[in-house]
């Protein structure tokens, strides 16, 4: 099993067909719109936008389990990120990402180590995965790193389809 083979729901209903993003790079990313690190919402739109027609997508997880950050409904969190932030990126279903409800998408994710050797739970919001075309897990960048950090945009042109 990898990624593209989990089941998960699109923040606006239906689902996100995690599938679609066989053949490409995808950075998954549990967002929240009351953190301290909400701002990283731009950079990852530009990172988005940037790498786009190259085969390179972010989707965003928001999750409302890190002292509560992620309090709105869905359709207040898409006007959220549309109306601050300009997201135009995809966002699924909110979502636990730790705890006994944890979703099978990070059930697959969270067994990779970060630059540090952490592995487990997600530590906070903005926590990054950096999924190959294959659908296995190439990196894990810290919630404190930016996604526009050197190290995040090499590893992503290293796994952008040919």
């Amino acid at each position: 099993m990898t990624v593209h083979d989990v089941e998960i729901g699109a923040l606006q209903g239906g689902s996100a067909e995690l599938a679609q993003y066989r053949g490409r790079a995808l950075l998954v990313v549990n967002v929240a719109s009351k953190c301290g690190l909400t701002p990283q919402y731009s950079a990852l739109e530009r990172l988005h936008e940037q790498y786009a027609e190259r085969g390179f997508s972010v989707l965003g997880v928001p999750s409302n389990q890190f002292m509560g950050q992620e309090p709105g409904t869905a359709q207040e969190i898409a006007e959220f990120c549309s109306a601050t932030y300009g997201v135009t990126f995809p966002l699924t279903e909110k979502t636990d990402v730790n705890g006994e409800a944890r979703h099978a998408l990070y059930s697959e994710l969270v067994d990779t180590p970060d630059a540090e050797g952490h592995t487990g739970d997600i530590r906070w919001n903005f926590e990054k995965f950096l999924i190959s075309g294959d659908g296995t897990v190439a990196a894990r960048f810290s919630p404190q790193t930016a996604p526009d950090a050197p190290e995040v945009v090499a590893a992503i042109e290293k796994v952008l389809p040919a």
